[in-house]
């Protein structure tokens, strides 16, 4: 045999046993959404045994700088992004095609290389919508011509790795998504279970709306007939303990009117008759109305207004019903000579917080949780409606009522309800 053809069957037999280690390292490669960097180590460890560099990174390059996701050297821990201005890498960016250098040293033109590298093999990250993402460059300490052969092996691996990169972006921007989406769906449920709940709600208040009409209805005709009578007796001379007797009986039978008013209103759907209101003229107007009550009397009432002027849509009988109810029971709370402070705040943009503020005994927290039960009172002739009717108008406003209460700063009564944006 001719040492030309033996020649020819080595350069076979290594281009074979090439194409092999190619093939062998293509089908090690296995890609796992969420494995982006393992995936993109293999690729550059890969890139530099095939054609028998010192150094191989892939890179993704976005708005002039280049990020390096992976690296056959260990770099150290940390990211490691660079400028591309300057730099070989950036000349594949701009050109948009591979690059062979021999020695970058004596070609300065296309670059500056890593410190201690001459020879540089770089080929564009291209992904479907032939979009260049990124690199994969190869460093050679010493100068090297690469052939066509290695310039299509690192070709193959670089479609291989823009793949990767492009999907793994595309699954985080899924990921974004879907999360958005979750957030969106959680937030409609949330919404829609809300606005079932309030329908439900206010189809179960109907219903005992219309019962207890009923019921206040069949207790107040008969009690009505009582009261005439009672009060028939008036005109009549009777001994000082049937008088008494008289008085307690007139007493009771008005408290269980005034009772079987509260219930009705307790139990009727909150229907608003909403208008614009100016929050510091509608309290100040109030607190005119209230001084004049026999629980104010001997009570300093002090208003401190917000400034500038704040404006909400609000029933304003419904919500002097509110205040009223709460002045009185910060008046009842104090002494003659003590203050009631009432106080108009921003809470942010589109909220104003009404404080009403009392010195008197602090409430218990046991009986701070009960306050808006219906039916519960602390007073002996109170119906225990009064807090419990007043939360359900505010919560028709869209709106919330707090009490807090300690020793140091006593009771505090907030009403806190949307503004209207100018």
């Amino acid at each position: 045999m001719s040492k030309t053809s033996n020649e020819e069957m080595l350069l076979h037999k290594q281009t074979w046993q090439r194409e092999r280690q190619i093939i062998a390292r293509l089908s090690s490669l296995n890609y796992r959404t969420g494995e982006l960097v393992s995936y993109l180590h293999n690729i550059a460890c890969g890139v530099s045994e095939l054609i028998g560099v010192d150094w191989t990174v892939v890179t993704f390059c976005q708005e002039g700088f280049e990020t390096v996701l992976a690296s056959s050297l260990d770099m150290g821990e940390g990211e490691h992004i660079y400028s591309l201005h300057g730099l070989l890498t950036g000349t594949v960016i701009q050109m948009g095609q591979s690059l062979a250098v021999k020695d970058a040293q004596k070609h300065p033109e296309y670059g500056k290389a890593p410190e201690g590298y001459c020879a540089y093999l770089g080929i564009p990250l291209r992904t479907a919508e032939n979009n260049v993402i990124g690199t994969i460059c190869s460093f050679n300490h010493l100068p090297r011509d690469f052939t066509k052969e290695d310039i299509q092996i690192v070709e193959l691996f670089a479609e291989r790795a823009a793949t990767a990169i492009d999907n793994y972006h595309l699954y985080q921007q899924q990921c974004q998504f879907n999360h958005i989406l979750e957030a969106e769906v959680e937030k409609r449920t949330a919404e829609l279970q809300a606005a079932q709940d309030k329908l439900l709600e206010q189809e179960r208040l109907v219903a005992i709306g219309e019962f207890a009409a009923m019921i206040v209805h069949e207790i107040r005709n008969p009690l009505t007939t009582m009261l005439m009578g009672l009060k028939y007796f008036r005109k009549t001379i009777l001994t000082e303990s049937a008088q008494e007797r008289l008085e307690l009986a007139l007493s009771e039978a008005s408290r269980l009117e005034r009772l079987l008013s509260e219930i009705l209103l307790y139990a009727k759907p909150q229907v608003l008759q909403l208008c614009e209101l100016d929050v510091n003229e509608f309290i100040y107007e109030l607190l005119g109305c209230i001084r004049e009550m026999p629980e104010a009397l001997e009570r300093q009432i002090k208003f401190i207004p917000a400034s500038p002027n704040i404006k909400i849509l609000g029933d304003k009988d419904k919500l002097k019903q509110v205040f009223i109810n709460i002045v009185r029971n910060a008046c009842e709370a104090i002494v003659a000579g003590d203050i009631v402070k009432c106080k108009v705040d921003f809470l942010d943009t589109d909220k104003v917080c009404i404080n009403v503020h009392n010195s008197g005994e602090p409430i218990s927290s046991e009986i701070l949780t009960k306050l808006f039960q219906p039916f519960f009172s602390t007073k002996s002739c109170g119906t225990g409606l009064g807090l419990a009717i007043s939360k359900r108008i505010v919560n028709a406003h869209n709106g919330k009522l707090l009490i807090s209460s300690d020793l140091l700063i006593g009771t505090n009564v907030s009403v806190q309800l949307p503004v209207v944006i100018q």
